[in-house]
């Protein structure tokens, strides 16, 4: 399929999506808003032990007729639900009478907070009324909590947002009934005499993996809480403004394998630290977090992963203190359903903030040198002002500085000190604004790095890095149409090394000697660049799409504070579906999707070519399975050779396919599978996961899941030197085994007291063979145009020192040589935490870590080596107990 054929086609789906869609949209008139109203607690206020039987809850109508929303948006729930609304000064008070026709079936699973098994009723307060943002509140049957903080109309719950409230659930001859106090404090409100504020609640009958809401609602609908129903008789509340102030304790006790020679090795190592975080209400609406000498020790660690295509990897933040709110610090480039490989660029990555010192001195013991290298970078403290006022302005500023880090060096018996990261200030401002009831939004976001370099081997660091951006978004036709764009600039400035270093890094290769637009300037002590994207779209309705365009210009760079995957780009992309919300037949749920992309350089190259379908299935029987195809007509890589011309690789196919069993029985099963190929069989990929899960008891789960893959490619890249004046690239046939397993068992004594195990043993080896070398057609059609085969006369091995000798005129003279690739890179991590949250907000963490790294002999079979090194000498044991206690006003 040539790209005019791809055009046309999404041209002609587009519209035939617009037709229909203009058809449908009488189905989209938003339903009417229902109202639940309160009245103010004049007696004593309810305690909080889930029965709902103090004289105050008579005070209040109970507002029932939930609808189904899933599966059959409209019809009546199979268990009727009913709720209350109360206040005071200090709290809002929501209560909950669940019925059920069969109670000792009620699923009473238990989970740590956040977890949401079993069965559930939740409460969703718009506060702000601002139809964008909103607090969640659940409560289970088992009487374990979870609370989200909910932004984007709905496309965004974040987990992370732990506010202090209380709740109890009681079972019951009826069903099951639930109180929740929420203090005032933990919500945004302004200063009406009398409030309005949007209201939803949601209950999850488990059994019949049905969920039903207060307010009705159709799945085919767009955003959340802007359907939201109302909560009104709220009237003469204060603001509160929040004072919360949380000290810790840690004392942390490590064990590792000493080393004889190495001072920095005995074998044992001990820490006694503290810190304070704290939040404060500037006002009812901003409130400034900070925290002073922050630990993570009690997080768990990142899973294992190898690359050999050169791109970063991208790890998820699990530190407290940088996920909780994230959102309104979000920029990400395109944020595209259509996926792709250029989706996750960020121009906030808080990962950057306390990683790794950027500069690395490693040992050697043969000369009697040995480092102390610090692992990561010291936070000094971080500060961030946020949240949304109520005219509609939300406001992140977010500040943090990060310690001048040295290493200790001995060198037979000598001690000194040398720095490897700089003194390093970091800023992250974002704002949005909502017009027209939060139909059109406008934002911009602004990033700052400034590093304190004064020595002049950092000197390959930027002294600074700025990035700003502009972005909007406009919503009409009930929410359903959208159309969004942002833009970016950055510049990066330093030394003329540093900025020389940027131009050759992987995301950009301005050395590349067939990109005639591209240039490298050893001069320079600056870079600037841009980026962007636009999009059209339509979320609501049974035909959804999404088509855009985006950039990155060659000079773009924001990995000092941001995650940058690549640049010299245009993408477009485009993404279709048809869904069937309603069951029919054997389906509950039925989706089909179509998706096509295409990407440039900046000299105008078309790069890349591709075209995806996909369809998922949820069944009557609970069951689940997806499958897709894409079809590669065109893959022409500019950075395979780190730097040297752009190599064609060969058309080919990719499949996915997976099932799922009926995830609320005690045993179930996840299985996927992706399989990819060339045409000319020169690369091969082959993944398989499994994810067993098993419920033994209400408090306990145990996961384990496995996972595979296989990845040969005859065109690998090895690395590149000179001979005769000229660059020779070297490729190879590599053959990558890659297993892990992922454990995890939870166990809940109390919803509040909790073991958790996380452990991933992670190994990845690679062999090569088939050496070759890059001719002068790297656009060839066939693998013989771009390669040349070394034959047995010119290639050879010295096994002694581990090189590969090249003869390349038969002469029996070697003309270069090259290391030895094959590798065999095995991990282990794990964590076993207790978790005690003894009172709301402070907790007790007991913590035991286990980590080990080893490269072992490549010829050893991946099982093998893994058993080998899974609990060798060579693990590292961290002990660790960390005690928080959060002060509230």
């Amino acid at each position: 399929m040539n790209k005019h054929v791809s055009t046309c086609l999404a041209v002609a789906i587009l519209w035939i999506s617009m037709h229909t869609l203009q058809a449908q949209d009488s189905e989209q008139d938003p339903l009417p808003k229902r109202n639940i109203f309160t009245t103010r607690i004049e007696s004593k206020a309810p305690d909080i032990d889930g029965k709902l039987d103090e004289a105050c809850w008579e005070t209040v109508e109970w507002s029932g007729d939930y609808t189904q929303w899933q599966p059959a948006s409209g019809e009546a729930p199979t268990q009727k639900t009913r709720m209350k609304v109360l206040y005071d000064a200090k709290n809002l008070y929501v209560g909950f009478r669940c019925f059920d026709d069969d109670p000792e079936k009620i699923e009473q699973r238990m989970s740590r907070r956040d977890g949401f098994a079993g069965d559930w009723v939740e409460v969703n307060i718009d506060s702000y009324h601002d139809l964008q943002t909103a607090f969640s509140f659940t409560i289970s049957a088992a009487g374990v909590k979870g609370d989200e903080f909910i932004s984007n109309d709905g496309n965004n719950w974040d987990t992370n947002w732990n506010p202090i409230w209380y709740a109890k659930s009681h079972i019951d001859s009826l069903g099951w009934t639930a109180e929740l106090r929420i203090p005032l404090s933990q919500l945004r409100f302004g200063k009406q005499d009398e409030q309005v504020w949007g209201i939803q609640s949601t209950r999850r009958d488990f059994r019949m993996d049905e969920r039903a809401t207060w307010q009705p609602m159709r799945r085919t609908d767009a955003g959340w809480v802007s359907r939201f129903g109302e909560l009104r008789g709220i009237k003469g509340l204060e603001p509160q403004k929040q004072l919360e102030i949380q000290p810790y304790v840690l004392a942390q006790l490590s064990t590792f394998k000493a080393e004889a020679a190495n001072p920095f090795a005995t074998g044992r190592d001990t820490r006694l630290s503290a810190g304070v975080d704290g939040r404060i209400g500037v006002t009812n609406d901003l409130t400034l977090d900070f925290t002073i000498n922050p630990d993570f020790g009690q997080v768990e660690a990142d899973p294992g992963a190898l690359n050999l295509n050169g791109f970063q990897i991208f790890f998820n933040e699990r530190r407290p203190f940088f996920i909780e709110n994230r959102n309104i610090f979000d920029y990400q480039l395109t944020g595209s359903e259509a996926g792709g490989p250029y989706d996750s660029d960020l121009m906030f990555y808080s990962r950057r903030i306390g990683g790794s010192p950027h500069r690395y001195i490693s040992s050697d013991g043969d000369r009697g040198y040995f480092v102390d290298q610090p692992q990561n970078t010291t936070i000094l403290g971080a500060a961030k002002f946020s949240g949304k006022t109520r005219k509609g302005l939300s406001i992140g500023i977010l500040e943090s500085v990060t310690q001048r880090e040295m290493a200790t060096i001995d060198y037979q018996g000598e001690r000194s000190e040398a720095v490897v990261e700089p003194l390093t200030n970091f800023f992250v401002g974002r704002f949005r604004q909502d017009f027209n009831e939060g139909n059109t939004i406008i934002g911009g976001m602004l990033t700052s790095v400034k590093r304190d370099i004064n020595d002049p081997n950092l000197d390959f660091l930027h002294r600074s890095a700025t990035s700003g951006g502009l972005d909007f978004v406009h919503r009409w036709n009930n929410r359903s149409w959208f159309l969004s764009g942002k833009i970016m600039a950055s510049q990066v400035s330093g030394s003329r090394e540093a900025i020389y270093a940027t131009q050759t890094a992987f995301e950009h290769l301005f050395q590349r000697p067939d990109a005639e637009h591209l240039s490298v300037d050893s001069t320079a002590n600056s870079l600037t660049g841009t980026g962007g994207t636009l999009m059209l779209g339509k979320y609501g309705g049974k035909w959804v799409f999404q088509t855009g365009a985006t950039w990155r210009s060659p000079e773009l760079e924001l990995n000092d504070i941001g995650f940058l995957v690549n640049t010299d780009e245009i993408n477009y992309f485009f993404w279709g579906a048809r869904r069937w919300v309603e069951p029919f037949g054997i389906f509950r749920r039925f989706q089909w999707n179509y998706n096509h992309w295409s990407r440039w350089d900046f000299s105008g190259r078309n790069l890349y070519r591709a075209v995806n379908t996909n369809a998922h299935a949820n069944f009557t029987n609970f069951w689940q399975v997806g499958a897709g195809l894409t079809y590669e007509n065109l893959d022409i890589s500019k950075n395979a050779l780190r730097g040297g011309p752009a190599l064609r690789r060969p058309n080919g196919f990719g499949h996915f396919a997976y099932i799922s069993t009926d995830s609320r029985k005690k045993v179930n099963f996840y299985l996927n599978t992706f399989q990819g190929w060339g045409i000319d069989k020169i690369v091969r990929v082959q993944n398989y996961r499994i994810s067993m899960n098993w419920q033994p008891v209400n408090a306990m789960s145990v996961s384990l899941q496995p996972a595979f893959e296989r990845f040969q490619r005859t065109e690998q890249y090895v690395t590149q030197l000179g001979h005769d004046g000229q660059t020779r690239y070297i490729n190879g046939r590599v053959d990558q085994q890659t297993f892990s397993t992922t454990i995890r068992l939870n166990y809940n004594i109390t919803p509040d007291l909790t073991i958790q195990y996380y452990g991933q043993p992670f190994i990845s080896r690679g062999r090569y063979d088939r050496f070759n070398r890059l001719t002068d057609q790297p656009l060839g059609r066939t693998f013989e145009d771009r390669f040349h085969l070394f034959t047995k006369e010119e290639i050879s091995y010295d096994a002694a020192n581990e090189l590969y000798e090249i003869d390349e005129d038969g002469d029996q003279q070697t003309d270069y040589t090259f290391g030895q690739p094959d590798f065999n890179f095995i991990q282990f991590r794990s964590n076993l935490v207790l978790r005690w949250e003894y009172t709301p907000g402070s907790e007790l963490f007991l913590v035991w870590s286990q980590g080990a790294t080893a490269f072992e002999d490549p010829e050893q079979g991946i099982f093998r080596s893994l058993s080998d090194n899974l609990f060798g000498e060579n693990a590292r044991n961290i002990f660790l107990v960390k005690g928080t206690y959060r002060f509230i006003r």
